[in-house]
């Protein structure tokens, strides 16, 4: 198949041969959705026990957590800011 060509080789390993476009591109979004799951889970867990420091000072702690926040907020995770408020980030 043509189109399977073009695709990156760590993903075409992965999916199975299919005879229809249509069948492949849902093969590829299914394995991307758990692969989502999985950052998005990682990131959460990440984030909530990310600890601030001395040794790196508080902007570099609000740093880490704004990034890991906006690639949560790619993932469409959303936290409330309830949530965000009474997390503990301190030694």
């Amino acid at each position: 198949m043509f189109i399977k060509t073009k695709i990156s080789a760590s993903i075409r390993g992965s999916i199975e041969q299919y005879e229809k476009v249509k069948d492949l591109i849902k093969a590829i979004d299914e394995q991307f959705a758990t692969s989502d799951q999985a950052l998005a889970s990682t990131l959460i867990i990440k984030f909530s026990t990310m600890k601030l420091t001395r040794v790196r000072g508080v902007r570099d702690h609000i740093m880490r957590m704004r990034d890991i926040a906006a690639q949560l907020k790619d993932l469409e995770v959303t936290m409330s800011d309830s949530f965000l408020v009474h997390l503990p980030h301190y030694d």
